[in-house]
């Protein structure tokens, strides 16, 4: 178990020389300079925190967060190894297709609606796609939001799209079923990692979801 203070901005306390040191891995792994706000990160971790005090992760050390509050030219995911306070990965990550162009702007958990769905979601076991290849199952934990992900086929992916040479070619990156889908690179070593019981959090400034999560509220 991943033991967190109270506080949402993650701090830790550490012994240096007999005095209590505060470390903020918000402000050491300098997420606010690649784009994260505070308020998502503190909302990351609130819900990681329930899900770990309720025995549903089998890694809380390894939080990822994909920022659909960002344009998708952005890299707006984000892998963060919180025992060792460092930033894993920060890349591109696709929304789907009847979410938005450049922003991501309508959610659904409905099956055909090649729609995102926010919240969050426990990482499960790498498999290989028919269409998709190397892959990695995620199962959404939140009733009403993202709970049809495995019945939708909602899974972490490689995608030409979802790739610099994409943006720079049509403007924006590309979009997916519905799936967050990764740069080919960066898909198996970011699945490599992230697999087998690790929170993932897919925000968005949804009134509705912030709302009614029942993990954040």
């Amino acid at each position: 178990m991943l033991l967190l203070p109270s506080v949402n901005s993650a701090r830790f306390a550490e012994s240096d020389a007999g005095k209590v040191v505060i470390a903020d891995i918000y402000t050491l792994v300098k997420l606010a300079d690649l784009g994260l706000g505070r308020t998502v990160f503190d909302l990351a971790i609130r819900g990681l925190k329930k899900l770990d005090s309720n025995g549903k992760l089998q890694n809380p050390n390894i939080v990822t967060i994909a920022d659909y509050s960002q344009s998708s030219n952005n890299k707006r995911l984000y892998v963060i190894d919180l025992k060792n306070k460092k930033l894993l990965f920060n890349t591109f990550v696709a929304h789907g297709r009847n979410t938005g162009a450049e922003f991501a702007r309508s959610f659904s958990n409905a099956e055909g609606s090649l729609k995102s769905s926010l919240g969050f979601y426990i990482t499960e076991h790498p498999i290989i796609g028919s269409h998709t290849g190397f892959s990695l199952m995620i199962n959404g934990v939140e009733k009403g939001f993202n709970d049809n992900a495995v019945k939708r086929a909602i899974i972490i992916h490689a995608a030409e799209y979802a790739t610099e040479n994409f943006i720079k070619k049509f403007g924006r990156l590309g979009r997916s079923m519905g799936c967050p889908a990764l740069p080919p690179d960066l898909n198996k070593p970011i699945i490599d990692i992230i697999k087998g019981g690790t929170c993932l959090f897919i925000y968005n400034p949804d009134n509705n979801y912030i709302g009614r999560s029942s993990l954040l509220n």
